[in-house]
């Protein structure tokens, strides 16, 4: 039993023997816990400035990631000719300016929800060139063999974080209620102690980016950067494993993973919960989440699961527009995160392992623009159905989102891999766990999210 269980903690934390991935990880699962408690404290935020309406929180969404929609291509043509140590040395800095407006206009109480959209979409153009930047930066810190299982990894970071960070939430939020509130529970300065607390996790993130050894890369592409663009594309259109796994993301984020304006319409209006019921449901979500992270990062091809993750997911998300109250969610919306990122990380891998590396940023950013650009219609789609004062209602609204994403799996089913289609690597690889000469090159680094 013991060696079971060492040779299964050895095999799912592969990836954290390499030391620069290691401590770039970790550096992550600190920042990210503050990210998500901005989160979950900016979603609640929105509730309270516009008396509990799904339309604003998805509109808020929406600009929140309508940048991505708007700029993942470019960002992807950028990435690929700038160095990924400078994007990323801007783009944190951008994130901690808008973490420190919103908690300083919420601290005073002179927050408004157009405030809270301008931040959000200022966010979500810094987003938009950070999320790919990450993304395409795992095969500089691991050899290709441990690919999958730092994707898987990187998940787990991102929702270890957001189960810590949404269950610190209602703590953090009733502290707040002391410290910046005068014991004032429905003055709204209350919230600003989870937004500082992420200001702060934001200065980590930044010195590891700075003094993180990074391999040396080769030049970028020096074409126009249209002609960049479109070579991204082309590769894409003409990869079947790669265009079949980006559809299926891409209609899955338009219907069903639309969980940041489901979890808490559903907490706040359905199920009438306050601060803390609303933390634990986001922190069930994420604790599912983490467990889906974990077994893909055990298994040695994760792209098995492709198909079982997006089951799993249509299924719960139909069980928790069926759940009567908060007590019996807890265990859906675990089931709802379990499957969402067994589907995420499969897909992540895959298109991972299939990419050559001369693509890998303008590959990423399009693979960021189908699961993170659909957000904004996605969210206006969603918010739409589930909302109380529309013809569905939030539970037949939900099993409508559902039914739309089981369409798009159905179509899809035949047409997706099984087994990623792996590109040699370099014959000049370097080992990763070797560091490499501060300030060699510029590579990748740091920060947040979602596969």
């Amino acid at each position: 039993m013991i060696t079971r269980a060492q040779a299964w903690r050895t095999r799912t934390f592969s990836a954290l023997r390499h030391p620069n991935y290691r401590r770039y990880w970790f550096s992550q699962l600190l920042s990210l816990t503050g990210s998500w408690m901005q989160a979950t404290a900016q979603q609640y935020l929105v509730l309270e400035l516009s008396g509990g309406s799904s339309s604003a929180l998805g509109w808020v969404t929406a600009a929140q990631f309508m940048p991505s929609l708007l700029l993942s291509l470019f960002a992807g043509a950028v990435i690929d000719r700038v160095p990924r140590r400078r994007v990323l040395l801007l783009t944190q800095t951008t994130l901690l300016m808008t973490a420190t407006a919103l908690a300083v206009t919420t601290h005073l109480g002179v927050v408004t929800l157009p405030l809270v959209m301008i931040i959000a979409f200022l966010s979500g153009c810094a987003n938009a060139f950070d999320m790919p930047a990450r993304q395409s930066m795992v095969v500089d810190f691991v050899p290709r063999g441990d690919v999958p299982n730092a994707v898987a990894l990187n998940s787990l970071s991102f929702n270890v974080s957001r189960t810590v960070g949404q269950a610190l939430f209602g703590v953090i939020a009733a502290l707040g209620v002391t410290l910046l509130a005068g014991g004032n529970a429905a003055d709204i300065s209350r919230l600003a102690l989870p937004f500082y607390l992420n200001v702060t996790s934001f200065f980590v993130v930044l010195y590891v980016i700075a003094t993180l050894p990074f391999p040396a890369r080769d030049a970028g592409p020096r074409g126009s950067m249209a002609e960049d663009v479109r070579e991204g594309l082309r590769y894409v259109r003409g990869t079947p494993a790669v265009r079949n796994v980006m559809l299926l993301v891409g209609a899955l984020s338009l219907t069903t993973i639309n969980f940041n304006v489901i979890i808490p319409y559903y907490a706040r209006v359905v199920f009438d919960a306050r601060e803390a019921t609303f933390g634990a449901l986001s922190a069930a979500f994420g604790i599912g989440a983490m467990a889906g992270a974990l077994w893909q990062a055990s298994r040695p091809n994760p792209l098995r699961n492709l198909r079982i993750g997006a089951v799993i997911l249509t299924l719960s998300a139909v069980a928790l527009a069926l759940t009567p109250g908060p007590a019996l969610a807890f265990p859906v919306l675990a089931a709802c995160g379990f499957g969402m990122l067994t589907l995420l990380v499969s897909a992540n891998s895959s298109v991972q392992l299939t990419i050559p590396d001369a693509l890998r940023g303008r590959v990423m950013s399009l693979y960021s623009f189908v699961l993170v650009g659909m957000g904004p219609p996605g969210a206006l789609i969603a918010s739409s159905l589930i909302s109380s004062a529309g013809p569905l209602g939030p539970r037949l609204g939900l099993i409508t989102l559902a039914a739309l994403g089981a369409v798009a799996i159905a179509a899809l089913w035949s047409r997706l891999p099984r087994t990623p289609a792996l590109v040699p690597a370099p014959v000049n690889e370097a080992p990763a766990a070797t560091p490499a000469t501060p300030g060699a090159a510029s590579g990748a680094s740091s920060a947040s999210s979602a596969d």
